[in-house]
C-alpha cells in the first residue's frame, strides 16, 4: 500500500487561493485541488466534508493572518504613519475583497460551514474594532472631517483596492496616487 504524500495547511490554502482566484467559487472543486497538491482526494476529505468547509476554513485563516498584521497599526505613532501602514497592508492583502465576495456565494450546508461563517463575521467586526483607534487618532489630530461617518471612511479606504489598474500603472505609483487622492481629493482648490 502506497504511503499518502504529506501536505501542510499552508500548502493546501495556498493552492486553494490560487484556484479560487483563477476559477472562482463555482469552478473550484476538490479533485483538481488534490491533483495540484499531488495527493488523493481522500486525503483532503479526511479533513473536510466538502469544498464549503475547506473554503470557509481558508477564509478564516486569511482573515486571522490579516488581523495579526492589522493589530500592528496600534504600535505606530501618528495618523499619517498609520494611514500609510493601513494602505500598504490592504494592498499587500489584495485578495481579501475577492475572497469576501466568494464567501457571499457559499451555501451553508452543514454546522461547520455555519460556524466558520459566524467566526468570519466576528473577525470582520474585530477588524473594524482595531481600526477605531486609527479613526479616533485621525479625529484627534484633526486629519479627518468631523462630518464624515467612521464606517464611510473605512469603507472608502478598503474599497480602493477594487479600483482596476487597466493601464498598468506601476504598483508603487498606483498606491501612492491612491494615498494622495484619499488625503487630498482630486480637485485643485
Amino acid at each position: 500500500m502506497a504511503r499518502e504524500r504529506k501536505f501542510s495547511t499552508e500548502d493546501l490554502f495556498q493552492v486553494t487561493e490560487q484556484m479560487l482566484l483563477t476559477h472562482g467559487y463555482e469552478g473550484f472543486s476538490i479533485s483538481p485541488l488534490a491533483e495540484q497538491l499531488e495527493i488523493s482526494r481522500g486525503a483532503i476529505y479526511k479533513y473536510y466534508e466538502n469544498k464549503e468547509e475547506l473554503i470557509t476554513d481558508y477564509m478564516l485563516y486569511k482573515m486571522e493572518h490579516f488581523l495579526v498584521e492589522l493589530k500592528e497599526i496600534e504600535t505606530i505613532d501618528g495618523f499619517d504613519a498609520q494611514f500609510d501602514f493601513l494602505i500598504n497592508i490592504i494592498f499587500k492583502n489584495s485578495t481579501i475583497p475577492h475572497m469576501i465576495e466568494i464567501g457571499r456565494r457559499i451555501t451553508i450546508n452543514n454546522k461547520k460551514v455555519q460556524e466558520n461563517n459566524e467566526k468570519r463575521e466576528k473577525l470582520h467586526l474585530d477588524m473594524y474594532h482595531h481600526l477605531q483607534g486609527f479613526i479616533s487618532l485621525g479625529r484627534q489630530e484633526a486629519k479627518l472631517r468631523e462630518t464624515l461617518p467612521d464606517p464611510l471612511i473605512l469603507g472608502f479606504i478598503f474599497q480602493t483596492i477594487l479600483i482596476p489598474n487597466h493601464f498598468g500603472i506601476p504598483h508603487s505609483q498606483w498606491v501612492s496616487s491612491i494615498k494622495e487622492m484619499i488625503r487630498h481629493g482630486m480637485l485643485n482648490n
